[in-house]
């Protein structure tokens, strides 16, 4: 049996969120650690010519974006699982989260955290993604009232598209504090079986 590899970093939350959705379907892989020297490799372009993570081989599929690779691994391995629904208006659902998450997650905490932590305040607005990561949290706060996960009655691939980057916000200098829905939201998804953490870094002093 081939063994699927996925090539990504320890500390990309678009990395994790597949390795997290791997482990809970119970796929067995091999995850390939691909820095930025591994990804200005030939070898990686002709993996994905965006040289951008995670990509995911499986036999001869290559397939890059993290949401992409979310959708394919439940159809192809979890079809008897909640991960995915084909009701009309919770798939419809999923893809509205499934969009925040490659948006305002992306711009807001994800960027936030990029800026504080590899210092690229020259790629980066801070205090943008700060005013649309205190926006984004302020309404799944609102919207998480009442509700244990984003999407459905059940964890799907749009809880872990968006809880990598919204745990990880006081990396940005963003503290979750103000919202005790989002938090109680992180703690469900971190209480799912075979869930698997993302390395925490260096928390900023100021939050």
């Amino acid at each position: 049996m081939t063994t699927i590899k996925l090539y990504g970093t320890p500390l990309s939350g678009h990395c994790h969120r597949v390795e997290v959705l791997l482990r809970m379907l119970g796929i067995a892989h091999e995850y390939i650690e691909a820095p930025a020297s591994v990804r200005a490799t030939e070898e990686f372009g002709k993996l994905n010519p965006l040289r951008q993570i995670p990509v995911l081989v499986d036999g001869g599929l290559v397939l890059s974006d993290s949401n992409a690779i979310m959708v394919y691994l439940v159809k192809r391995y979890g079809a008897k699982t909640t991960w995915l629904s084909d009701d009309a208006v919770e798939a419809a659902q999923i893809q509205r989260w499934l969009s925040i998450a490659a948006g305002e997650v992306r711009h807001g905490p994800a960027s936030a955290r990029m800026s504080s932590l590899w210092n690229m305040k020259g790629e980066i607005n801070p205090l943008r993604a700060h005013e649309i990561a205190e926006k984004l949290l302020t309404m799944m706060d609102t919207h998480l009232v009442g509700r244990d996960y984003l999407a459905t009655n059940n964890p799907t691939i749009a809880d872990l598209a968006c809880y990598s980057y919204v745990a990880h916000a006081p990396e940005g200098r963003i503290s979750l504090s103000p919202y005790p829905a989002v938090r109680s939201w992180l703690a469900r998804i971190e209480a799912l079986p075979a869930f698997h953490p993302m390395p925490q870094s260096a928390i900023p002093e100021t939050v």
